[in-house]
């Protein structure tokens, strides 16, 4: 089987590290890979055997490619006869072009790509990329599979490309979702398979500290953003930061809202004493959240939440809000193996994250049943049973 993946690029993103990790598996599996992205970015995940290179010429032959207005534009194509092939329809940031009105030019880039390469069946991820990837497969009866990685009524929220992806999505081969919330928004009309992620083998080849011996930590870990809301976080923790003096919170990860949310937190009276503390960026996430005893995520929106479903690999008692397009809801039971707060006002929900806090704190017997009840996660989204469904799920497409 031949396997094309299409993406804007590698860089680091959650969509983008789930589609490095296909590409491996279905590498290693023995099958074709070729990874087709728009641009190649400054700061990217690896592919294996050798396919990664710091120049984007560096090994690539130019291939070109017919534009609609019969001038030619070339594209660049690394052939690694161990690996898997990269091809780039431009290299640069700047070129990639990301306006709908580019849409044609990019389309016909597209077709010849796959003329070129012939792969048996397209797998893309996110947004406009879905669109131009069924339109430019349409008339090669390749069959095209798109996978939609977040609340699917944001991702599409743009009037055209709503419009472009309920004209085109029913055309597709399959549309892969992550939770039972995303498949129903699309309807009948279209071929939905929910496939969430998998526990990223780091999580759960570590030990998992006993519940007695963790750290007093209340951890975030995720892009600093209005959508991840860790503001909700930072007041919940100033409601009860007297109460639980032994207590502190730490947040990992960067983003637009940090300044933000440093402010709020020196406001509160909690930065300049480390009862709050922020990391920024690490490189080895299972190494600092471990031992921690509490995990919290805040967001508005999640499709298949990478940051929880981690953190109850490593048996963290978590507690998240019970957001669309339903992530949380697919891996909590609430009660059984996590807390779930639902979707209100902020003044409401700072209340009820602070009554969640104080429970786990308070009862400890209760926490540690959510702590080893979260664990479940190992077994049942394990990437081997994950990837095998994503590799049973195109042999069914590829049979009809």
């Amino acid at each position: 089987m031949h396997i094309a993946m299409y993406i804007g690029s590698l860089n680091k993103g959650g969509a983008e590290r789930v589609m490095c990790n296909l590409a491996e598996y279905f590498y290693n599996e023995g099958h074709k890979v070729t990874m087709v992205t728009t641009y190649l970015a400054d700061d990217e995940y690896e592919l294996p055997d050798g396919t990664w290179y710091k120049e984007a010429k560096e090994g690539c032959s130019e291939i070109e490619v017919l534009n609609p207005d019969d001038k030619k534009k070339k594209v660049w194509i690394n052939k690694s006869e161990d690996g898997i092939a990269r091809v780039f329809s431009a290299l640069t940031l700047e070129n990639r072009g990301g306006r709908l009105a580019n849409l044609r030019n990019r389309v016909q880039i597209l077709e010849n790509i796959w003329k070129q390469i012939q792969p048996d069946i397209i797998l893309s991820f996110l947004g406009k990329n879905n669109v131009m990837a069924i339109k430019s497969a349409r008339s090669l009866g390749i069959p095209v599979v798109v996978s939609v990685r977040s609340n699917p009524s944001r991702e599409y929220a743009s009037k055209i490309l709503n419009i472009s992806m309920r004209h085109y999505f029913p055309k597709a081969a399959g549309v892969v979702v992550q939770t039972t919330g995303a498949a129903e928004y699309f309807g009948r009309n279209v071929k939905t398979k929910i496939l969430p992620n998998s526990v990223h083998p780091d999580f759960i080849t570590r030990s998992i500290i006993p519940f007695e011996d963790r750290a007093k930590e209340i951890v975030s870990v995720g892009r600093l953003d209005d959508n991840k809301n860790q503001i909700l976080l930072i007041k919940a923790f100033a409601e009860i930061s007297k109460e639980f003096d032994d207590y502190r919170l730490v947040l990992y990860g960067d983003g637009p809202s940090r300044a933000k949310f440093e402010e709020k937190a020196k406001e509160l009276g909690l930065l300049d004493n480390e009862k709050v503390i922020f990391k920024g960026n690490v490189s080895d996430v299972p190494d600092h959240i471990g031992s921690s005893e509490i995990f919290v995520l805040t967001s508005k929106q999640e499709g298949s939440p990478n940051a929880l479903i981690e953190a109850m690999a490593l048996g963290l008692t978590c507690i998240s809000t019970d957001c669309p397009c339903g992530g949380p809801r697919d891996l909590i039971t609430d009660g059984e193996n996590g807390l779930l707060i639902p979707m209100a006002s902020d003044e409401e929900m700072v209340k009820e994250l602070a009554n969640a806090l104080r429970r786990v704190i308070t009862d400890r017997d209760f926490s540690k049943k959510l702590s080893e009840n979260a664990t479940y996660v190992r077994d049942k989204y394990s990437p081997d049973k994950i990837n095998s469904q994503w590799k049973e799920y195109f042999e069914e497409i590829l049979k009809k």
